[in-house]
């Protein structure tokens, strides 16, 4: 694989059990990147140690007083350099294509994994952790993998270079023989210490970050409550909790690097002194002391590749296990399952009713349907198992009588959208935002006005630069520069234009007006006509123009009916959508006219009752309003 051929048609199947096997895993599938530098770095590596027998092979010619042995070690050396010049430049090609390779190939693995689980993902990692993983673990991954072969390289050369010396010269060999993996194994018991300081400032890091990350997104809500000062101290101690930790880590790190810079010297002393003693008695000539002390003298740059693979290791590897702990996941035992025997069956959802056995919710098709639970986040779960991105484990939706768990992820997709209460812009054009698979039957425009956009368009193009045309505006990482009803808008349009067969909104207008909720509530209500349509919501509004209103309370269908029935017959219904606390609804069950009560009777409230309920089962003049309130809001939608 090169660089240019990225990405990975398919990056394949990872061994997540533990970040050694994902390490091993990662390097069996990069072989042949891996031989190919691993070539390279031979090349250059003895190209480099030959040098000192080239210049040894000199200074003997030259005490010889031969011409003919100086012509032939500098063609040597001549030789010797173009090969370590050739060898390190197609290295350093091979290295770095092992890594970003490696890296690429992470990166699409979480990628998939991310896409795979959708919202699970960040309820069973955090998300500073995913952030982490995507980003500089995936680097300090690239990195070991890229460096084994540069240390295989450099440690067979090693060995070459101490059997050549050893054959040379024995009297000296031997010597480098013994003290070279004394000096490369030296650090070794240094490294566990090493790697638990490293992991405690990664550590405080990510604690830091996380804080650094809610404080600026919160920041609005801090300067509100005055507690920006609370947060900026706390930040200020974790972030010199990170200081201590990166001082102590590079404390060791850099005993380690003195003993890798130390160790050689003191092995180069010894040789040298027991060297001179052998040439003056005459056991040795001046050429091979000079050969074997500067073989030892450029030993010094392979054995730097002995810690590199070190600190490599020690900080890829609790890279390597959050990276598999995040690969590891899975939605559920059904999604495992899947995975394993690799089902690819293609299949496709003709349509049909959706079908909750898990709950009792059935949403007919090409009805809309109004979910109401008290409950936000298990109005949430229930959403995304309508997606069939469940993450817990239990009976599967139905879809016109199929399980969505047992489709082809992009075939269930395809067949359920589920847009949830956070839906996120992209950065970029309006135009790219719009640019979603979808079944052509819906044009932009008509989802921009079924979601209410108009005014959104308007502020687009008054801060755009480029035009105009409304599609060619920016929007903002997140879309920071439009308010939370604008964003919420916009995701709504983009979801109503890929038109699926079955639509599932949570709560899409929890951050708009009144008004524009009445327009968005005809608006969607006509351009989904015929298709099944999920609403989860609490708003009045939008459970009057529901075809079918359900409720769900405590995990099971509780009533099912149409708005304004509901409110009559269904108190736990009355109190979920008008916000009344359980004594509140009791009270008004109680308030309610009984025939023959005396002044009471014949709709006249007794003296000490107040305003009695009306005719609709709502309890006081309150609830009455609001109905009122929305027949005008549904007069003002349909004249918009």
């Amino acid at each position: 694989m090169q660089i240019q051929d990225l990405p990975y048609p398919d990056p394949g199947v990872p061994d997540a059990r533990s970040g050694a096997r994902f390490l091993w895993w990662l390097g069996r599938n990069q072989l042949g990147g891996q031989l190919k530098a691993l070539v390279w770095g031979l090349l250059h590596f003895v190209a480099v140690s030959a040098l000192p027998f080239c210049v040894g092979f000199a200074v003997q010619g030259v005490v010889d007083r031969s011409g003919g042995r100086l012509a032939l070690a500098g063609g040597l050396l001549a030789l010797c350099g173009a090969a370590s010049a050739v060898g390190d430049t197609f290295l350093h090609r091979a290295a770095v294509t092992n890594w970003i390779t490696a890296a690429a190939r992470v990166q699409q693995l979480l990628a998939h994994k991310a896409a795979r689980l959708g919202s699970a993902l960040t309820r069973r990692v955090a998300a500073g952790e995913v952030v982490a993983v995507s980003t500089g673990d995936v680097e300090k991954i690239g990195w070991f993998v890229e460096a084994v072969s540069r240390f295989t390289a450099a440690a067979l050369t090693v060995g070459v270079v101490c059997a050549g010396l050893v054959v040379y010269q024995p009297a000296l060999g031997v010597i480098v023989a013994v003290g070279l993996p004394v000096v490369a194994l030296a650090v070794l018991p240094l490294l566990p210490h090493a790697t638990r300081r490293a992991d405690t400032q990664r550590e405080k890091g990510g604690r830091a970050t996380e804080l650094a990350s809610d404080t600026v997104a919160g920041l609005r809500v801090l300067r509100g409550i005055g507690g920006e000062e609370l947060f900026l101290d706390r930040y200020r101690r974790a972030s010199q909790e990170v200081r201590r930790a990166a001082v102590h880590s590079a404390r060791m790190w850099s005993l380690i690097a003195s003993l890798q810079v130390l160790l050689p010297r003191l092995l180069l002393i010894a040789v040298v002194f027991y060297g001179v003693r052998l040439a003056r008695e005459g056991r040795i000539s001046v050429g091979e002391l000079v050969t074997v002390y500067s073989s030892v003298a450029v030993l010094s740059y392979p054995l730097q590749h002995f810690q590199e693979i070190a600190m490599a290791y020690s900080f890829s590897r609790p890279s390597a296990q959050r990276a598999a702990r995040v690969l590891s996941l899975e939605r559920h035992p059904s999604e495992a399952k899947t995975a394993q025997t690799g089902s690819t069956e293609a299949g496709e959802v003709k349509g049909g009713d959706l079908y909750d056995p898990a709950t009792g919710l059935l949403a007919p098709e090409g009805l809309l349907t109004a979910v109401v639970c008290g409950d936000p986040d298990a109005a949430g779960r229930l959403a995304e198992r309508l997606g069939g991105h469940a993450s817990e484990a239990g009976p599967s939706v139905l879809l016109g009588g199929v399980a969505l768990d047992g489709l082809p992820l992009d075939a269930a997709r395809a067949a359920v959208l589920v847009q949830d209460k956070d839906p996120v812009l992209l950065s970029g054009s309006l135009r790219d935002l719009l640019d979603v698979p979808s079944s052509g039957a819906v044009a932009a425009a008509d989802a921009l006005a079924a979601a209410g956009c108009e005014d959104v368009l308007d502020t687009l193009v008054q801060g755009s630069l480029e035009g105009a045309d409304p599609l060619d505006a920016h929007i903002t990482e997140r879309g920071r520069s439009l308010s939370g009803g604008q964003r919420q808008r916009l995701a709504l349009a983009r979801s109503l234009l890929t038109d699926p067969q079955v639509l599932v909104l949570d709560e899409p207008t929890s951050a708009v007006d009144s008004h524009t909720e009445a327009r968005i509530a005809e608006g969607v209500r006509a351009l989904r006509n015929g298709r099944t349509t999920v609403v989860f919501t609490s708003s009045p509004l939008l459970l009057d123009r529901a075809d079918r209103v359900v409720l769900v309370h405590d995990g099971q269908v509780a009533a099912v009916g149409v708005h304004r029935e509901l409110l009559d017959t269904e108190p736990r219904y009355r109190a979920v959508v008008t916000r009344e606390t359980e004594p509140e609804t009791v009270a008004a069950s109680e308030k309610e006219p009984r025939p023959g009560d005396g002044p009471g009777a014949e709709g006249e409230p007794r003296p000490d009752e107040g305003p009695r309920a009306g005719r609709n089962g709502l309890a006081g003049p309150r609830k009455i309003d609001e109905l009122a309130h929305i027949d005008e809001l549904r007069e003002i939608g349909e004249t918009a």
